[in-house]
């Protein structure tokens, strides 16, 4: 066993050992400092590159494409997306997106989150064989079922309407939310249950007065998916659309890209602007998102 002291100078055992750990922790800390900004690094300089080039005109992304600062600044590729002739359509592509996004989050927030009450707090024969059958869900990739689901669209008079698109998002995005949403009614405590139904709440009284209110932050977290998911889909939209005036901001790139495929400076101020208002509403909603996760994986 080492002793606790030793000559004046000399450092002990337990100093050293200690000095040590230090050491260790500051270097994992080195490293994973260092992997987070590289990864920071990956996701950021693409956009960067993409918000700048759209200040510059075409001379300078072919004659100087080394050059990070525009010079001179070209507002009008943005401008022109906004408020220019043609900018009708990107504001129709911003009216469809957002009426796909509002109703498939209805479609899948409320029908997601009474499912989710059921396997948490509702005892029933068979309900973690179900759950399991919703998780299994998250293994289902919406382009293997494309053929099937347009022949059914079709057949329920729904093709060339937004519903068309919105409900199969909505299907599509039911399990991440039954999964995200049931440890964290599993984590309300019984006896405030019992204490509501003592006051004389139903079943339904309690999951509405009760713990919707308690689960803001988990709602907040698989709705801002959901609108994310849905506003950045394309396959569902170019399937099962009809027509430019239905069209949504995704397809509305791929039109625009095609259109002006020699102006590539306004190609990446079309496409900065259709993923902007995803981005400014997962930034606003940023904290509700890491406490609804980081409640549910605390509270499961």
């Amino acid at each position: 066993m080492a002793t606790a002291s030793t000559k004046s100078g000399v450092t002990t055992a337990p100093e050293a050992h200690r000095s040590a750990r230090l050491v260790r922790v500051g270097a994992f800390n080195v490293a994973s400092y260092g992997i987070l900004v590289a990864v920071a690094l990956l996701i950021l300089v693409p956009i960067a590159f993409a918000i700048l080039g759209g200040f510059k005109s075409n001379n300078q992304l072919v004659g100087d494409p080394g050059s990070v600062i525009p010079s001179p600044w070209v507002a009008s590729n943005y401008t022109d997306v906004l408020f220019g002739a043609n900018s009708g359509a990107f504001w129709q592509e911003i009216s469809n997106s957002l009426i796909v996004a509002v109703i498939a989050v209805a479609a899948t927030v409320v029908p997601g989150s009474l499912a989710a009450f059921a396997f948490a707090r509702i005892a029933f024969r068979g309900r973690e064989a179900m759950y399991t059958l919703f998780t299994l869900g998250l293994l289902f990739p919406a382009a293997v079922a494309i053929l099937p689901l347009y022949i059914l669209v079709r057949n329920l008079g729904l093709s060339g309407n937004f519903l068309g698109v919105a409900l199969p998002e909505a299907a599509f995005g039911l399990p991440l939310t039954i999964i995200i949403l049931r440890p964290f009614f599993r984590g309300i405590p019984a006896e405030l249950e019992d204490a509501a139904r003592i006051d004389g709440c139903s079943t339904f009284g309690f999951f509405w007065r009760v713990l919707l209110p308690l689960a803001r932050p988990a709602i907040a977290t698989v709705s801002v998916l959901a609108i994310v998911s849905t506003w950045n889909a394309f396959i569902l939209p170019l399937i099962l659309l009809n027509g430019e005036s239905q069209w949504t901001l995704p397809l509305g790139v791929m039109n625009f890209s095609g259109t002006y495929s020699a102006d590539q400076a306004r190609i990446l101020a079309f496409t900065v602007l259709a993923i902007m208002p995803a981005v400014i509403f997962y930034a606003v909603a940023e904290r509700q998102i890491v406490g609804g996760l980081t409640a549910g994986s605390v509270k499961g």
